[in-house]
C-alpha cells in the first residue's frame, strides 16, 4: 500500500448519505483567533465531484436575492455534519441549469418515496 492511500484511509470518517437535488444543512466550523463557532449553510445541492477522501460537493442558496455557493471537501474536520433536510427529484448528477434560474423556478420537486 502506497504512503498516500494510508494516509487517505486514514482521514476517512463516517458521514452522512445524500445526492444532488437534495436540500441539506452544512454544519461549518469556524474559528476566529482562539474562539470557534458552528455555522449553518442551507441549499441545494448543485454537484458532488470526485472520488474517496477527494470528494467534494457544492451547495447553492439563494440570500436577499443573490445567489451563494459554497464547496467543502466531505471529509473536512470543519464540517462537523451535513443533515438531510429533503431529497429532491432530479435526473441528472451535476445541476447547473440552477444558476440561471431564481425564486420559485429553482426549486427542485421533492422525492417521496425513500428507500433506505
Amino acid at each position: 500500500m502506497s504512503i498516500i492511500s494510508e494516509i487517505e484511509a486514514s482521514q476517512k470518517r463516517e458521514v452522512s448519505k445524500f445526492n444532488t437535488g437534495d436540500t441539506v444543512r452544512v454544519y461549518n466550523r469556524i474559528v476566529e483567533g482562539d474562539h470557534s463557532r458552528t455555522q449553518v449553510f442551507e441549499g441545494t445541492v448543485l454537484k458532488i465531484q470526485g472520488g474517496g477522501v477527494r470528494t467534494t460537493f457544492t451547495v447553492r442558496k439563494e440570500s436577499s436575492g443573490i445567489g451563494v455557493e459554497k464547496t467543502w471537501p466531505l471529509y473536512s474536520p470543519n464540517v462537523e455534519k451535513v443533515e438531510v433536510v429533503r431529497h429532491g427529484k432530479v435526473r441528472r448528477a451535476k445541476l447547473n441549469y440552477l444558476r440561471q434560474l431564481s425564486g420559485k423556478k429553482a426549486k427542485v420537486k421533492e422525492r417521496m418515496n425513500i428507500t433506505k
